[in-house]
């Protein structure tokens, strides 16, 4: 007999693979967050007219990209629902949590798509030498676990709003700049450091937040999915 938590699982995967096949379909937030990502890096690449940049400058301008390239095509996750008119249907068939579930994994492979992209092309055109790979892999993927938790409630919240691209920008800012100020501070120690454990306490603080923001994403999304 089925029980509540696999009937909750079954209905965050089916959210997740309706995403995924709509996503296949138009290929908007892809198409949008890969084309924001490659042209940033290349205007970077070109702009520094081959000199090597600082390593913290290539920390900061690879987390701006990455943040301003999410909500190019993250805040989707919602607007398409009520654009579509699909919003009362997936009400009726999944409780919240399974919404927000399956919404936070999708976003979450965007981002991943998003950095099997980005990362090569800084590496490239930007001159990106990472000293400590696993360093920068745990800061990027604890880093975007809670960019991905952050953003899929931001894009709840604004998507009725009549400027829906505008208030995503504004309302995420903030909510994720403590997030980028640490992930900056990691990455810059990947950069520069040998050793894992100097960026111990950046995952730790990247890893804290990211666990706060996904559990306030699943606590407050009832109130924000059904008001």
């Amino acid at each position: 007999m089925p029980t509540a938590r696999s009937g909750l699982g079954s209905k965050t995967a089916a959210v997740l693979a309706k995403d995924i096949r709509s996503e296949l379909r138009t290929r908007y937030a892809i198409t949008a967050i890969v084309m924001f990502a490659v042209v940033s890096a290349v205007a970077v690449g070109f702009a520094s007219g081959g000199i090597s940049l600082d390593k913290q400058i290539q920390a900061i301008l690879f987390w701006l990209v990455l943040f301003f390239a999410s909500v190019a095509g993250l805040g989707q996750s919602f607007i398409k629902e009520e654009e579509n008119g699909t919003v009362n249907a997936l009400r009726i068939y999944a409780p919240s949590g399974s919404v927000f579930g399956g919404k936070y994994l999708f976003n979450l492979l965007l981002l991943f798509a998003l950095e099997i992209i980005i990362v090569p092309l800084f590496i490239g055109l930007v001159g990106l030498q990472i000293e400590n790979f696993w360093l920068f892999l745990a800061v990027l993927v604890s880093g975007t676990l809670g960019l991905a938790g952050s953003t899929t409630l931001v894009a709840a919240i604004i998507a009725k709003a009549s400027m829906k691209g505008v208030l995503f920008a504004v309302l995420s800012f903030p909510l994720v700049l403590p997030l980028l100020v640490i992930a900056i501070k990691g990455t810059e120690k990947a950069l520069y450091e040998n050793a894992f454990v100097a960026g111990w306490m950046e995952i730790r603080v990247l890893v804290s937040y990211a666990v706060v923001m996904t559990v306030a994403g699943f606590l407050l999304f009832d109130f924000v999915w059904n008001d």
